[in-house]
């Protein structure tokens, strides 16, 4: 799958993504754009946004989208947390589907 990473996670989650085709948003250079621009320009490369931000699903409308979200809970956003849900977290992106949310990981941040 193609992999959006947004700018809330630590981008050295990538590493552990091999599998898919991974980008950030400041690779991207669209570290700029507001949750609703950004959604709209990535639907058109990606299959799945990566965040940590829990009120997404609440703040859009993401049911129209191209694109899944895959929501991650980790305790801190610092890569051993996400390693330790890696499992986890590529079941997740591996359940996701166009205008859906999945959420991943332990307790819930929000």
């Amino acid at each position: 799958m193609r992999v959006l990473i947004d700018e809330c996670v630590d981008p050295r989650v990538k590493l552990l993504l091999a599998d898919h085709q991974a980008a950030t948003v400041h690779e991207k250079g669209w570290d700029a754009l507001e949750d609703g621009p950004l959604l709209a320009l990535a639907q058109n490369e990606f299959d799945v946004l990566l965040t940590i931000e829990g009120s997404l699903e609440f703040q859009q409308n993401l049911a129209k989208l191209r694109m899944a979200i895959v929501v991650v809970h980790v305790a801190q956003n610092q890569l051993a947390y996400y390693h330790a849900l890696r499992e986890e977290l590529l079941t997740a992106i591996a359940r996701a589907r166009a205008g859906g949310v999945v959420h991943g990981g332990g307790a819930r941040r929000d």
